[in-house]
C-alpha cells in the first residue's frame, strides 16, 4: 500500500504503449510541446507589447454599452 515501484510505472507505461502505439504517442508529445512553446511566445510578446503599469484609457465620451446606444438613438426618433 506504499507508493508504486518503477517496475510498477515501466509496467503501466509498456501497456500505454501498447493500447496507443508509440507514433500516436509521439504526435501528441510534439503537439504538447509546440502548445507549450507557443505559450511561452505569447507570453513572451505580451509582456513586450504591454509592460506593466502602462494602460490604454477609453475616452469618457464615448459610450461602450450598445444597449445605451440604441436606447439613445431610439429616443431620438421619438
Amino acid at each position: 500500500m506504499g507508493s508504486l515501484s518503477i517496475w510498477h510505472w515501466l509496467i503501466v507505461l509498456l501497456i500505454v504503449a501498447l493500447v496507443f502505439g508509440t507514433k500516436k504517442l509521439r504526435n501528441i508529445g510534439t503537439d504538447l510541446g509546440g502548445a507549450v512553446k507557443g505559450f511561452k511566445e505569447g507570453m513572451r510578446e505580451a509582456e513586450t507589447a504591454a509592460p506593466a503599469g502602462e494602460h490604454k484609457e477609453l475616452p469618457r465620451e464615448t459610450t461602450i454599452d450598445v444597449e445605451a446606444k440604441e436606447r439613445a438613438k431610439a429616443q431620438d426618433f421619438r
